[in-house]
């Protein structure tokens, strides 16, 4: 399997050379539906865990929101089957609304999971949300002078205060002789977006520049100056003229999508400090997970193949949202790093 991002419409440095030391390589995941393994680098797959080693827990506080129910994981799987197998179903009526095209025994069980299951009571079982072994992912570097060779990810599949809980361990896998075979789960979820799909992944690595946001005043006002962009050509959508630091920003300089390195993306808040809690060092990226691949204005982004089933604005590409998660109504979990110590508190942001 692979993907491969298109080349960008042009060659920003050459119009504005100020970017150039400002370049820096970001590893793509491109997820895509699979059946992972302990071994594979992977999005919501089994997680190569010590058997000696407690799973991790949160204790809340959870966020619920007036008296709604919260979902089993099994019945979130069971509906993404039924949905793809109805996908497929001959003389299945996509026009009609999903409850008319269920069987009788669907609609039994569709009517069982919409009543919900019981609020859990005390700490809730973290789900996996990423595996990457470094082998695998270019940008993908321990902090400080460890020799861990994988990185897992888990988190809490509810809402908190705050921003999601996440849980990082940093692994050396030679140390690891008896695996867990039957991890625990947590007994519900919060929303449908909280699951994340098995996925396997195929890295590619490509190169990004700061988001707007974090360039200089002066750099940030040349790039809205239209007459800048002139030497481009046809290179550039004329659609831009109005704002050509948009076509920057969609087009040139932070990828979409699930990742590992690279630069920040913001527009949910303007930049804040990434400071490590522990020592003060400025935390780098570490990884994106992502609501979806691309969108609407990011298209360019998609992989070559799959261009072909950009139809249309309103058209969804399986592919657009691999890992069926939702976050914050469509929004990315950044998380960053200190430098240091893989032992030092990171940074979750949400943009």
């Amino acid at each position: 399997m692979s993907n491969t991002t298109p080349p960008r419409p042009l060659d920003v440095t050459a119009l504005f050379p100020q970017l150039a030391p400002l370049a820096r390589t970001a590893t793509r995941l491109h997820p895509r539906p699979g059946s992972p393994s302990v071994h594979d680098s992977s999005v919501g797959g089994p997680l190569l865990w010590p058997v000696d080693e407690p799973w991790p827990h949160c204790a809340g506080p959870h966020v619920r929101y007036g008296r709604s129910p919260a979902f089993s994981p099994d019945d979130v799987r069971w509906e993404r089957r039924i949905r793809a197998e109805l996908a497929a179903r001959p003389h299945s009526d996509p026009s009609l609304p999903l409850a008319a095209r269920y069987t009788p025994e669907e609609a039994a069980i569709a009517k069982q999971i919409k009543a919900g299951h019981p609020w859990p009571e005390g700490p809730v079982a973290m789900l996996p949300m990423a595996q990457l072994y470094v082998r695998d992912i270019p940008d993908l570097c321990p902090p400080g002078e460890s020799a861990a060779d994988l990185l897992q990810v888990l988190w809490c599949p509810f809402d908190h205060p705050a921003n999601p809980t996440t849980a990082l361990r940093w692994r050396s896998t030679a140390e690891i002789t008896d695996v867990l075979d039957a991890p625990p789960e947590p007994s519900a979820i919060q929303f449908r977006g909280y699951l994340p799909e098995p996925c396997m992944l195929a890295p590619e690595q490509i190169t990004e520049y700061p988001d707007p946001l974090e360039l200089s005043k002066e750099l940030w006002q040349e790039l809205r100056d239209w007459t800048m962009w002139q030497a481009a050509g046809t290179a550039v959508d004329s659609s831009y003229s109005v704002a050509p630091d948009a076509f920057y920003a969609s087009q040139l300089s932070v990828a979409p999508g699930w990742k590992v390195g690279g630069w920040t993306r913001w527009g949910l808040t303007d930049p804040m400090p990434r400071r490590c809690q522990e020592c003060g060092t400025e935390a780098d990226p570490l990884l994106t997970i992502a609501s979806s691949e691309w969108s609407a204005n990011t298209e360019s982004w998609a992989p070559e193949e799959d261009q072909a089933n950009l139809t249309s604005p309103l058209s969804l590409s399986p592919s657009q949202n691999p890992a069926k998660l939702d976050i914050a109504r469509g929004y990315n979990l950044q998380l960053h790093v200190c430098p240091k110590s893989p032992d030092h508190p990171h940074i979750e942001l949400v943009q």
